[in-house]
C-alpha cells in the first residue's frame, strides 16, 4: 500500500494538471520518496510531486493551507473523520476512503 495508494493519486493529479502533496504514513515513508525521485528523474518537472512527512502537525498544515484546493486520505476512520472534518472546515473538497480490508478467498483447488 505504501506506493499502490500514491501510484492511484498521482496520474489523476498530474494529468488533470494539478500538483500534489504526498504525506506518506511515517511508518512507511521510503515508497513515496522513492516515487517521486522516479518521477523526477522520468521528466516531471520540480514542484509538480512534493512529499512531506511527519504526523498530526503535517495533516494540519495541509488541511488549513490556503493554496490547497482538495485532499485525498486513505486510511483508518478515525483518523480518516478527522481529516474530512479539518479539511472541509477549511473550505476543501475531501475524499477519504477510510477502513477498507484487503479480502481474499482462497478456493480448494489452489496451490
Amino acid at each position: 500500500f505504501p506506493a499502490m495508494i500514491p501510484l492511484w493519486m498521482i496520474p489523476l493529479a498530474v494529468g488533470t494538471g494539478n500538483a500534489l502533496v504526498l504525506k506518506p504514513s511515517e511508518k512507511v515513508p521510503g515508497a513515496a520518496q522513492l516515487i517521486v525521485k522516479l518521477a523526477t528523474e522520468a521528466g516531471v518537472p520540480g514542484g509538480v510531486l512534493n512529499v512531506l512527512h511527519g504526523g498530526k502537525d503535517a495533516v494540519t498544515a495541509l488541511c488549513s493551507h490556503p493554496a490547497i484546493k482538495a485532499v485525498s486520505f486513505v486510511g483508518s476512520g478515525t483518523v480518516g473523520r478527522a481529516v474530512y472534518d479539518m479539511a472541509t472546515r477549511h473550505g476543501k473538497r475531501a475524499q477519504c476512503n477510510m477502513g477498507a480490508k484487503n479480502h481474499a478467498v482462497v478456493l480448494p483447488d489452489c496451490l
